[in-house]
Order: C-alpha cells, then structure tokens, then sequence
C-alpha cells in the first residue's frame, strides 16, 4: 500500500494510533466518524499491507538506567557487499544500538547507541564496536538535551 491509498479516514486513524497505540476500536471509530466494524476492517488492512509495522511500549530511558545516548560514526575500510552485509548482520544483533544508518558524506554509518553511564559506553565502543567487521575509523558524539525525540510520522 503507497500512500496514494491512504485516504483521510486511514491517515486520521493512523495518526490516532500513533497518538495512543492503546486505544480501543470504539475510540478510534469515534475518532474517525466510523461505526466499530468498518473501523476494525481498516485497522486489519493496515495492519495486512504493512502500514502498520507493530505497535510498542515507548519507555522513559532515563527511568530504565541507560541514561547516556551517543552517536557512533563508522568509517569502514572496504565497501564490498560482504564486509557491509557482516558489519549490517552483526549490529541487527547489538540490543544497544537503537538505530543505524548507512550514510552518503564522510561517514559510512551512524549509530544510536545508549549505556547506562559514560565508562559503561565507552567500554562498549572500544569492545563491541570496534570488533565490527571492516570498522576502520569510529567518531563519537553525545547527546547533552534530548529536545524532540518521536517515531510518530507526520501524515
């Protein structure tokens, strides 16, 4: 499904449950002007088309004691498809990046890394991360505010 297919009643009920993946059928058939029924129907396309990817907790990191977040620059030392593939498979393992992004411009990936403290980071990185296949250089940066931080997409 492209977004061609989306039409008002989808994107004001995705939107809603970006808002609050937790609400009922009955408030999002509200929401969009919908009895229950066909509001289920559409929710189910959703989710069958892969619109909808998965719903999740958002949790407070702080709360959870990973109170440091950093960024992880990777230059890598070839740019074959084996060294990437090994580098990519070895990081979808790694539960303490949040993200990563193969990147045009100086560097070749950006992590999103968190830790507990900033030794517990730094030991990560000089263990974990640098036994990354093909890593040549690594270039971190850390962040002192989270201003925004959301997974909502603007629709």
């Amino acid at each position: 499904m492209d977004t061609a297919n989306l039409d008002a009643i989808d994107r004001t009920l995705l939107t809603a449950l970006q808002r609050d993946g937790r609400a009922t059928v009955g408030e999002l058939a509200e929401a969009v002007s919908l009895s229950t029924s066909p509001c289920w129907r559409r929710i189910r396309h959703l989710e069958e088309t892969g619109v909808i990817a998965g719903y999740h907790a958002h949790l407070d990191r702080d709360r959870v004691g990973l109170g440091v977040l950093g960024f992880v620059q990777l230059t890598l030392q070839d740019h074959t498809a084996d060294t990437t593939s090994a580098l990519e498979r070895e990081i979808m393992a790694l539960p303490q990046v949040l993200s990563c992004h193969n990147l045009s411009g100086r560097y070749d990936y950006q992590l999103e890394v968190v830790a507990p403290d900033l030794p517990s980071f730094s030991e990560y990185v000089r263990t974990r991360i640098r036994a990354l296949p093909g890593v040549r250089e690594i270039s971190t940066n850390f962040s002192l505010k989270e201003v925004k931080r959301t997974v909502a997409l603007p629709l």
